[in-house]
Parts: structure tokens; sequence; C-alpha cells
């Protein structure tokens, strides 16, 4: 009987609170009648994580308990034309400067991407090669197993036994990670021992970045072309995302020093300063380089007529470059037998002359007859934008790949020279995780990139429409949220990755000003250089430099693909005191900024608080986006200059807000507009 009673009454409280349910309006229009506004930004497990530990905090600055791993690497390798294989081996120093014992030491092994039976993105290779092949792998001395299963669940678990031998998983994809023994305890350094050898790919078929690293056996582009010490850090511990192509890096700072080997009578280039230029250039060579900083000239180093050993280089069979690089994230080259090399300079303010080496085949030299030019505005900008360029050189060089970055250098002819130059800041400078947030690395850069573009052509940058122009794109169901991990954000990589930054920070700069953006920025920039932010410290370092709670515009720009929908519904005046009812159909807020126009007579117009007269007759007039956080979409903008006659009033003048039809923005509304 009691559970007749129980039964009955849990019955009769499931009907009250369906029928309590049903009450509720269901939705029967596209637009609600109300919105909810999110003031703060999602805060993930890996970032609560950082707070905790004192590495990250509300300032945007590096905690005062932020560290972060270096890795240091000796690298000998000798490349093989005839087979197109690099052979090498490395000794990589990983210094472990956080407070964890590495249970294990992750590899990067990018060149697995060719593999055929590696996972990858859009990106096709020009061939199908063995990958990065690891002969031996020596941990502290100790020698890993190639071969054996890794053994896990020994440490702690109850009646496993210990592991006995060191093991590596992972080698035939593009990471890889060894299991230790003896952990590497916080504060320890232990030397990483690899040899390996791995044939670059050629052909015609490859497509996107990177997928092609040669001409035949005549020229070749090494790009993440050894074996890497993945990225560590306080957020997620190992960076253990796969390459799959088409997003980008994340990589510890450290010291190369490199030696590579090829025939003599072919250049090489790359990351860092060359070493030993008695042992590998000629007399005539060596004393052309050092006039290369007397003058803005273009100075021919080696030209097309000097080729083979003795003429383009010094005689031998085979030559070894030394080149040398301190506090860089990746090392790239290039070699050919017939490149031609010039070379130009660029002055670094408050820091001086640098040379700019530029090294390409003949047939290619119309593609680089202004690279010089425009780098050395690039660097000089760049530098005068957002920190001098810290590096002792910088070189461009030629191959299959026209449009890649590496520290101190550029895959890049003239035609994508300003963009990848403008890389050297980020990541190369401010190490971001490209790999998750690739907006903050191709995102700035487009961003800069258009200030770069206006000041070479010696005109005022403008950013107006762009912010605007972001309600003709989303909506797409293909389109990732920008905090979205970039490495999966599929067909919609590229517009999340570079093309949507810049319009937020044109909407930005709607808010609080386009010089204080680029101020602000300016101090991030220094606060983070060689160091790795996150996503939260840019929001938070730029809400406390703009001194606003701007918690709200990250999370609409950011974590959604919401946009505004401003549009004047209504306008009425009565005794001079004008109502401007502006709606927002959008979840996202923004300001109300107003442009009114005035007839050019009537009475004197009476000055309104937070109003701006930009001329006689016109006059900005704004609100704050708070006024839209109670929900309503709709808000009564009401204005008292006076008696003087309106002629005009535009929402949104400079075209910062999000809006797909911008038509309903102005009053009195154009006829064609129903």
């Amino acid at each position: 009987m009691n559970m007749r009673i129980t039964l009955l009454a849990l019955l009769t409280t499931a009907s009250v609170a369906s029928a309590q349910q049903t009450t509720v309006p269901i939705r029967k229009s596209i637009e609600t009648s109300k919105r909810s506004i999110r003031l703060d930004v999602p805060m993930t497990n890996s970032i609560r994580k950082a707070f905790t530990a004192g590495t990250r905090d509300f300032s945007g600055k590096p905690g005062p308990n932020y560290w972060q791993l270096e890795a240091d690497y000796n690298i000998k390798a000798s490349l093989d034309p005839a087979t197109q294989t690099i052979t090498g081996t490395e000794k990589i120093s990983v210094h472990n400067n956080s407070k964890d014992e590495l249970r294990n030491i992750v590899l990067r092994l990018d060149h697995n991407i060719f593999r055929a039976e590696a996972q990858r993105g859009a990106s096709v290779p020009a061939e199908a090669t063995d990958g990065m092949v690891l002969t031996s792998i020596k941990v502290a001395g100790q020698s890993v197993d190639l071969t054996a299963a890794p053994t896990f669940g020994g440490r702690g678990g109850s009646g496993a036994a210990a592991p006995t031998k060191i093991t590596v998983s992972g080698l035939t994809q593009t990471v890889a990670s060894i299991n230790l023994i003896d952990p590497i305890k916080a504060g320890a350094t232990v030397e990483v021992e690899i040899a390996w050898h791995t044939k670059l790919p050629g052909g015609t078929i490859g497509r996107g970045h990177r997928m092609t690293q040669r001409f035949d056996d005549k020229l070749f582009q090494p790009t993440q072309w050894y074996p890497r010490l993945a990225k560590y850090d306080d957020l997620r511990g190992w960076e253990t995302s796969p390459y799959l192509g088409p997003s980008e890096f994340y990589n510890n700072f450290g010291k190369f020093d490199v030696y590579l080997t090829v025939p003599s009578g072919w250049i090489v280039s790359g990351t860092g300063v060359l070493q030993n230029p008695k042992e590998v250039l000629t007399e005539t060579a060596r004393q052309r380089l050092s006039t290369v900083l007397n003058s803005d000239d273009e100075v021919t180093i080696v030209g097309e007529s000097e080729k083979g050993p003795g003429k383009s280089t010094a005689p031998g069979d085979k030559l070894t470059w030394h080149f040398l690089a301190d506090k860089v994230n990746d090392f790239a080259w290039a070699t050919a037998e017939n490149f031609i090399w010039k070379a130009t300079r660029a002055t670094i303010p408050g820091k001086g002359a640098i040379p700019i080496h530029m090294v390409y085949a003949p047939e290619r030299a119309k593609s680089f007859e202004r690279a010089g030019q425009i780098s050395r505005h690039a660097l000089e900008f760049y530098s005068k934008l957002w920190a001098p360029y810290p590096f002792p050189q910088f070189t461009m060089q030629d191959g299959p790949s026209a449009g890649m970055e590496y520290p101190m250098v550029i895959n890049s002819n003239q035609g994508a020279a300003d963009h990848e130059t403008a890389h050297q800041w980020w990541p190369m400078v401010v190490g971001n995780n490209e790999t998750r947030y690739g907006w903050m690395d191709e995102g700035f850069n487009q961003y800069m990139n258009i200030l770069s573009g206006a000041d070479s052509r010696q005109r005022a940058y403008s950013l107006d429409g762009l912010g605007q122009s972001y309600g003709r794109n989303s909506g797409s169901e293909s389109e990732a949220p920008m905090m979205w991990s970039a490495n999966d954000a599929g067909s919609g990589y590229s517009f999340q990755t570079y093309g949507k930054t810049p319009l937020m920070l044109s909407m930005l700069g709607g808010i609080v000003g386009d010089e204080a953006v680029i101020n602000a920025m300016k101090k991030y920039t220094a606060t983070w250089s060689f160091k790795h932010p996150s996503p939260w410290d840019y929001m938070f370092f730029m809400n406390n430099e703009l001194n606003q709670d701007l918690e709200w515009f990250w999370y609409y720009w950011l974590f959604t693909t919401e946009t505004v929908e401003g549009s004047v519904q209504d306008v009425k005046t009565v005794k001079g005191k004008t109502t401007v009812t502006v709606h927002e159909a959008g979840q996202m807020p923004s300001p109300v900024v107003l442009k009114v126009e005035f007839e050019t007579t009537g009475p004197a117009l009476k000055k309104v608080a937070n109003a701006k007269m930009i001329d006689a007759t016109t006059a900005i007039v704004t609100w704050p986006a708070s006024v839209w956080f109670n929900g309503n979409r709709s808000f009564n903008a009401v204005m008292d200059f006076g008696e003087r006659k309106i002629k005009k009033i535009t929402f949104d003048p400079n075209g910062r807000f999000p809006d797909a039809n911008v038509a309903d923005n102005i009053w009195p509304r154009e006829k064609s507009v129903k």
C-alpha cells in the first residue's frame, strides 16, 4: 500500500512538473523577444589549472610561478641529392623548468605525414615516402628499444611489474612518445640523442604548404626535417595534437647549433648566423658580404655565372655549413646547386643594420626583384609597431613552398614577403600555440598586414567596414569558433584562423579606438616576448591595458559565431528631444554609435555629454554596450540637441559591428528599402 502511495505521489509530481513546463511559450519566430547576454569568458580546465598554480592570472602577464621548458639542439646532417635524403644525428638538451616530473618525452615527427598510413587533413603530400625513420634513440645515455611494445601501468599499479627498459610508441605517426623508466626530475636537464633519416618529397601533386620540399634533385627546401621535442606547458602538459598539414606549430625556445653537409658548389641558407664563412665561401663572396650593411643597395654575393666548386663556394667535394641560432623555436634551411645569392639591409630601430639575404633559382629572378625592398619595409615597420626585430639576420628562400615562415627565415618571394616577415613577431617572438589558436598567429598577422600595406603606400590605414562585414560571413555551419582548436577546424580553417581576427580587432577599435588597440598590443608583445601566452592571457592583458571589462566582447568574438545585426527602427522628435529606437536582432551586443547629421541652418546645437562634433553639422553620439546587458533587444537613445532639424541618422557609421543588412541602419530609409 505504501508503495502505491509513493508511486502515485511521484506520478502526480511529474504531471504537475509537466504542466508547469508546458506553460513556457514555445518558440515560433527566428528572433527571440529577449536575449541572454553573457558577460564573462569560459574558463576551461586547462586555464583553471594554470590560475590555481599561479602560472597565469587576471593581469594577463606571466604569473609569479610562470615557467617554460627549453630545448637546445646540436644537429649534424647531410643531404644526398641523388636519393633526396637527409641523414642526421642530433642531441636535444631537455631543460625541465616545470614543477613536474616528466614520465615520458613526446617527440614531433612531422615528416611522417608523408607516410601512407599517417593521419592528415586537407594537405596532400607531393610524394609518399617512408617518413621520418628513427634508427636510434638514447635518453641520458640509455638506449631506447624501438621495437618493444610500451609497458603501461607499472608505476604505482597494484601487482604490475615496473618497466625494465625504455620504449617508444608512435614512430610511424607525427607524434611519438618515449616511455621512461626514470622520470626527469623538476629542474633537471636530460640529453636525448637521436639518429634518423628522411626523404624530402618532390613532384607535382603536392597540395598545401610544406607538402613539397624539393625541385627534382636540384633545389631542396627542408622544413620540419628533424625530430623535435614537443611543447610541454602549464596548461595541458605535452601538446600531442597530430600534425595534419594545414595548422602549424607550438615549439620550445632554445639554442640551435647546426652542421649541414652538402655537395661543394651548393649554396646553403638557413636560420641563424653562418659560423664558418672562410671554410665554405669564396674570398670574393666574403668581400661582397662585408659591404652589405653600408647602404640600402642590393649586393650580389653569388651571381648566376658563378656556379660550382671554387666559384659559388669554396672548392672541394663536400662542404659543411655551420649555423648558430639562439632563442629560436625552430630551424629551416634551403640549398641548391645554382642559387643566386643577393643581400641588402634593414635598419632596425634601436639596434642598427642587419643583413637581408635572398637566395633563388635564376628562372625565378623576376619574383625577387622587389623582395628586398618589401622585406626591408616590413622589418622596419613592424619593429616600430610592436618590438624591434631581435634576430641578427633575415633570409628569404626560394623553393616549392612560396609562403611559409621560420625563425630568421621565410620561404617566400616578394608576393608574400610582407605577410611572412610579420610572422617573425608571431610566433617567432611571441610563442603562440598555432596548433590550437591559429588566430593568435595568422589572425594578428593579417591585422598588422593592413597597417603595413597602408604605410608602404604612404596612406593612413583604415579598418572601417571590416567588423561590419562579418555579418555577411557568419551563420555558416562550417565555421568553427575561433577558440575551437585550429587543428580540427576543417573546411572553416582559413576564415577561422586568418580571416576573422582583423574583423574582431576592427570592432574593438570601434569601441576603444584603433590607436588604443595598437598601443595595448605593443605592450602585450613586449610582455610575452619569448614566452607562450594563452588566449586568456591576451584577453585579460588587453582588458587591463584598455581599462575596460571586455569579457563580453571576447566571449562573442572568440567563443561564438554570433553577430550584432543592428538597425534603426524609429525616430521621434518632440520639442527638440529626439528618441532613436535602435534594435539588435543578433546575440552579440555592441555600443550604440549614431552619426547624426543636421540641417545647415536652424537654432544653435546644444551640447550633449555623450556626443562629439566632427564638423559644424555632424555629431557622433555613443552609448556603451552595457545598455543591452538587461537582455532587451531595443534601446531608446534619447538626444537633446535642441530645435535644429535632423537630416539623417546612421547606426554604426564606420562599419565596425557585424551586420548582414546595413540598409536598415539608416534613417530615413532609402525608398528602395521596404
